[in-house]
């Protein structure tokens, strides 16, 4: 037991002797080992904060858009060609099985009045399915129903944003607002969901079909209402891919498009857009680890240039060892255990000090950070490793010393 513990007691003396090369030498550790821990929070924070928002779209969905458009040369995005119709979720809703509700969508941006306030809003068509896929609820009012659907009634729903905005905190329920040259009646406030791309917020929702309505040319030449987007919700997530495959034939057929052409829409699921996400982050991560490894780098090389004048000073110690027997292995060992030691000080002060950061950070509320045990626990064995790595060359000139030539250099 004494013989394991001696090495690291010396390594330790080395450190306390020598207090301010110890400390140049940590510092250097230190900075880059905080910077990585705080960058790849970052990278951490933002991906579960991406994730929780897809999350609020809810579990099973599938949203099926139209095709893209090309206009002088130029293709468009998935979408831009409005190519699906609500006769089309309507066909979706009675011929495909596993799926719990469908709702067509279209949107649009309009000015809204109340009295004398106005705002430019996006407004969605929806049908009563679409709440339900969400989980939206309504925080006071009532949701529109079948009845106000099929009657192309001029109700609206309002997220609290748009309430606090238009009525100043009065209760909005039963008063009128103006969308174009069109009337509507507020019959709920819907539910604070937060900032996020998914919110409800800032939307205003009426009847699809009323919007419909309201749009030009929103009717096929055969007569079919066109609607931007069909939401899915499939019963369970194992049958996402034999709903897709469904909708894709069905829509198929419904378009003539024949066997080897090209459809004109598109399917993704949440499922597909979580793990696109999670693999975009998890590079920008690794990214924003390598860019703070620069600095780990620098501060390994500041390892092994104190490590060399730590050879030079202590030749004559170097030479008293092995005029007493001590092998080259010895004190290769001896010098390779003072640079981890080192290293892994520094590692330590470098994970308090970027786990510190990073709480910071995320408390100002500027970015979400996480930090993970897999980052503390890459960041310290980094550290470690940097110091055998830095610390190899410098331990190999000590134990090549001749102990004849050593006891020579005071």
């Amino acid at each position: 037991m004494r013989r394991l513990f001696e090495p690291l007691k010396t390594a330790w003396t080395s450190v306390v002797t020598h207090k301010l090369r110890s400390f140049l030498t940590i510092l250097g550790v230190v900075i880059g080992i905080a910077s990585v821990i705080l960058l790849m929070s970052v990278g951490k924070g933002t991906e579960a904060s991406i994730l929780e928002n897809i999350s609020g779209l809810g579990a099973n969905i599938i949203t099926v858009r139209g095709g893209s458009t090309t206009v002088g040369g130029i293709r468009g995005g998935v979408g831009s060609a409005n190519t699906l119709t609500y006769q089309d979720a309507q066909a979706i809703e009675a011929q495909v099985s596993d799926i719990l509700g469908v709702a067509p969508t279209s949107s649009s941006g309009m000015q809204v009045i109340a009295g004398s306030q106005n705002m430019f809003v996006m407004v969605t068509g929806i049908t009563p399915s679409y709440l339900e896929i969400y989980n939206i609820s309504i925080k006071s009012g009532e949701a529109f129903t079948h009845y106000e659907l099929d009657r192309k009634s001029k109700v609206a729903l309002i997220g609290p944003t748009i309430s606090d905005t238009l009525f100043a905190g009065d209760d909005p329920v039963g008063k009128k607002i103006r969308m174009g040259n069109n009337i509507y009646t507020v019959v709920g406030i819907l539910e604070s969901k937060g900032e996020s791309f998914t919110s409800s917020d800032n939307m205003v929702m009426i009847p699809l079909t009323t919007l419909l309505g309201t749009m030009a040319r929103s009717v096929t030449s055969s007569g079919e209402h066109l609607v931007s987007s069909i939401i899915i919700k499939a019963a369970e997530a194992n049958v996402i891919e034999s709903v897709k495959e469904q909708v894709t034939f069905l829509l198929a057929d419904r378009h003539k498009i024949p066997i080897g052409g090209t459809n004109d829409f598109s399917l993704s699921s949440t499922d597909e857009i979580t793990a696109s996400i999670q693999s975009s982050m998890q590079t920008l991560t690794l990214l924003l680890g390598a860019i703070a490894g620069i600095s780990l780098l620098v501060g390994g090389i500041g390892v092994m240039n104190i490590m060399l004048v730590s050879v030079m000073e202590r030749r004559r110690e170097i030479g008293i060892r092995k005029a007493l027997g001590a092998k080259e292995r010895d004190i290769w060992g001896q010098f390779l255990l003072d640079s981890a030691l080192l290293t892994f000080t520094g590692g330590i002060i470098g994970v308090a000090l970027g786990w510190g950061g990073s709480y910071l950070v995320n408390r100002s509320g500027l970015v979400t950070t996480l930090v993970t045990t897999d980052i503390v626990i890459l960041a310290v064995t980094v550290s470690v490793a940097i110091g055998l790595f830095f610390g190899f060359y410098p331990a190999w000139q000590g134990s090549r010393l001749d102990p004849i030539q050593a006891l020579r250099s005071e």
